[in-house]
């Protein structure tokens, strides 16, 4: 019997699928290439001899990280070339992942794809640097290095205070209904001085192509919106949280659907991320 016809492989695997799509789509932003990555590993998985695996969790966790980080050096370019500000899929939950937010998630996108995954693997996912070096080929020293930088890089990505989850519904809710509304006085209310906007629209829908700075200009561009909102509609889907932000799900005038999470730093909005590339909404549908 040849490796790939032994039985068993998916009962092994199937427990441990939504594990391994977490750690690859913290990898790549991605839900269509985390699935594609989990995928190859199970295809290796069914061809390798199992007797000879004494931890399956950490060999496949090993195997999807390796796959992901040939998948981050070819997304390098794609990144370099991508129209307008790049987001990660949004991923919409009841309730939010507090440890890899989409702040972090941007940061992580500064890191280089060994900096990365020590991250990710050690201090998200808690295996150890042991671990770590066996999964990237690296002596466990360099590999706390490799942490150690990519904390420093992430350290401002942090949220300086917590807010709590129905606080952050609640502005979330009151944002729809400011700016779909035109009620730019409630909506100006909400925003930190320092306000931006990202708005990824992959050069596939209608976006802003740069990021949106401060009070005055993120207000300008909803006096504007508000006109077209009044005029096509905008219409809430479903509120939740989106890559551990509060935010919003709505089916736009288009017919398409769009994303808008809100990192919220005390009971004001600092940043406002809004995905709009039909490629990285299919999966919500």
């Amino acid at each position: 019997m040849t490796p790939i016809d032994q039985p068993g492989a998916a009962d092994t695997f199937d427990p441990l699928r939504p594990r391994l799509i977490r750690v690859a789509y913290r990898m790549l932003g991605s839900v269509a290439d985390a699935e594609d990555a989990v995928q190859d590993a199970f295809i290796r998985w069914m061809r390798t001899d199992r007797t000879a695996v004494r931890e399956p969790e950490a060999f496949l966790r090993r195997t999807v990280t390796r796959l992901c980080l040939d998948r981050l050096r070819s997304a390098r370019h794609q990144r370099e070339t991508y129209i307008g500000p790049w987001l990660p899929d949004p991923v919409v939950e009841e309730a939010p992942d507090e440890d890899v937010t989409l702040p972090l998630m941007l940061a992580l996108e500064r890191l280089s794809p060994l900096e990365r995954a020590a991250f990710l693997l050690h201090d998200v996912f808690g295996a150890s640097f042991e671990d770590v070096a066996a999964t990237l080929d690296r002596d466990p020293a360099a590999c706390r290095q490799l942490a150690a930088r990519a904390r420093d890089h992430v350290r401002a990505a942090r949220p300086r205070f917590h807010v709590e989850q129905q606080r952050g519904l609640e502005i979330a809710n009151a944002f729809f209904a400011a700016s779909r509304t035109g009620d730019l006085t409630a909506l100006g209310a909400m925003l930190a001085d320092d306000v931006s906007i990202h708005s990824d629209g992959g050069g596939k829908r209608a976006a802003a192509v740069r990021l949106v700075r401060s009070f005055r200009h993120v207000m300008k561009l909803h006096k504007s919106l508000a006109v077209l909102f009044r005029k096509y509609g905008s219409h809430l889907v479903r509120a939740g949280f989106v890559n551990g932000l509060p935010g919003f799900v709505t089916m736009e005038a288009d017919g398409e659907i769009q994303t808008t999470a809100l990192e919220i730093d005390g009971d004001r909005i600092v940043a406002i991320y809004i995905t709009r590339n039909p490629d990285k909404l299919r999966h919500l549908h």
